[in-house]
């Protein structure tokens, strides 16, 4: 996405430091983002694994078009639904697109909600085992066979603490770790802790220059709420016919990592008959809870962000004081 930078900000500045903005679904990131891009020269780099993909606009809350021209974004409509994106690609264009940022005299804000893009981009990616097609193709059809709760009890066996932090139908995420022990003898957990080990120093580093604030309810209900509303204002937006226009286009189908996020997973069975229409709401309703829950779990583990109680009534007021305590440190 291309812009002019305003002229007062366009000398090159070493050492500009980074805004990470993080919470779980529906917590109000993206008006804290706006917020902050109305005091500082910022430009935003989404953190998001649905964001990416065209065409899948109202199921993931994209920004609308005001919004995106109010602020210079990125790693937003980047990819076609048919194709993945990995944490490794977005922390090598996070990289790139910090670099560039910084350059033309901005501050990177950092803002989403897929954590292991956060712990990618600040740790650094694991030292583990590539890919096996053969491996992957076999447990796809030991999960057809007895389904995916048997291979997370498998996982359960052999990476106790990996199959603690997923749900028994997670089938992309019990299908890597189960396919890491297989190729490698070594649980998923055994390659995160040498990682976090080796790191430890260079982590610190990273932490200094980067103000991490998380968006966290004090109330879960309240989230559960605003996740609520905003699942119905996507029905009354027509979230069904925009999924409804991705199957129709005939290349897609349900195990792709796109059609698998939240919302879509569960619209993609109503439209295919294996779930009952009139049951969409409540079941992605839930899916979207148990998404901010696993969301709040991966945050609570990352000591070094600050919180802010979302459903404070002065959040945005403290998130602008953080940013600017930040920035002054920084200065």
């Amino acid at each position: 996405m291309s812009f002019s930078p305003d002229a007062a900000h366009t000398a090159p500045k070493l050492h500009l430091p980074c805004i990470a903005l993080a919470g779980p679904t529906a917590a109000g990131k993206t008006a804290a983002a706006l917020a902050i891009a109305r005091h500082w020269p910022v430009e935003i780099i989404s953190v998001d694994s649905a964001l990416v993909y065209r065409g899948m606009d109202i199921g993931t809350a994209k920004p609308e078009a005001g919004e995106l021209a109010a602020v210079p974004h990125h790693l937003i409509d980047i990819r076609d639904p048919l194709h993945a994106y990995s944490a490794a690609e977005f922390v090598q264009d996070a990289q790139r697109l910090t670099t560039g940022i910084r350059a033309r005299g901005r501050v990177p804000l950092l803002v989403g909600g897929t954590m292991l893009y956060f712990k990618a981009l600040f740790e650094g990616l694991d030292d583990m085992p590539p890919a096996d097609a053969a491996v992957r193709a076999k447990l796809a059809l030991e999960a057809a066979a007895g389904g995916w709760p048997a291979l997370h009890a498998e996982l359960a066996r052999v990476d106790p603490a990996t199959a603690a932090r997923l749900a028994p139908n997670d089938s992309q995420r019990i299908s890597r770790a189960i396919e890491v022990f297989r190729v490698s003898g070594q649980p998923l957990s055994f390659f995160h802790q040498r990682h976090a080990g080796k790191n430890m120093e260079d982590n610190a580093a990273k932490a200094g220059a980067t103000a991490f604030i998380s968006l966290e309810p004090a109330d879960r209900a309240w989230l559960h709420g605003r996740i609520a509303q905003r699942f119905d204002a996507m029905l009354a937006a027509g979230f069904v016919d925009e999924v409804r226009a991705l199957r129709a286009r005939g290349d897609l189908t349900p195990d792709l990592p796109a059609m698998r996020c939240v919302g879509y997973r569960q619209a993609w069975e109503a439209l295919e008959g294996t779930s009952p229409m009139g049951d969409l709401r409540d079941k992605g309703i839930f899916a979207t809870r148990q998404l901010a829950k696993r969301q709040i779990t991966w945050l609570r583990a990352m000591p070094q962000r600050q919180v802010v109680a979302c459903d404070d009534p002065s959040a945005l007021e403290q998130v602008l004081d953080r940013v600017r305590a930040h920035l002054g440190a920084c200065a």
